[in-house]
């Protein structure tokens, strides 16, 4: 029997849904005029770090990884439009800083369990 992942239970899965709903709740300051542009694409970006994570702890461990690779090719992709948010001065540099931090960490943690597996 495939052993599965309880994805409540793991660091990377309650780190990504925390970077997550910091960004939901940042993201409910920005203009209404980005609400079809920068905020949506910010919102899936952050939603698919956990949501990646849940999914793919159902799989098996090689379908894991590949369900890790999208998380972490989320949390790249979120570093850029966090970037974007602070050229368009939509956050400050403490928040962009706070959240690079974490997203970095999450990273990290990650990539440590993805090559545990």
């Amino acid at each position: 029997m495939r052993k599965r992942h309880n994805y409540k239970n793991l660091k990377i899965w309650s780190l990504g849904l925390e970077i997550a709903c910091d960004i939901s709740d940042l993201i409910e300051g920005f203009p209404k005029h980005e609400r079809f542009d920068l905020t949506s694409q910010i919102s899936r970006c952050a939603t698919s770090i956990p949501s990646n994570i849940s999914e793919g702890s159902s799989r098996s461990d090689k379908a894991f990884s590949t369900f890790i690779d999208y998380a972490l090719g989320s949390s790249f992709e979120l570093g850029t439009q966090l970037l974007i948010a602070r050229h368009k001065n939509y956050i400050n540099d403490k928040t962009l800083n706070e959240l690079e931090t974490k997203i970095q960490e999450w990273q990290k943690m990650t990539m440590g369990f993805q090559n545990g597996l």
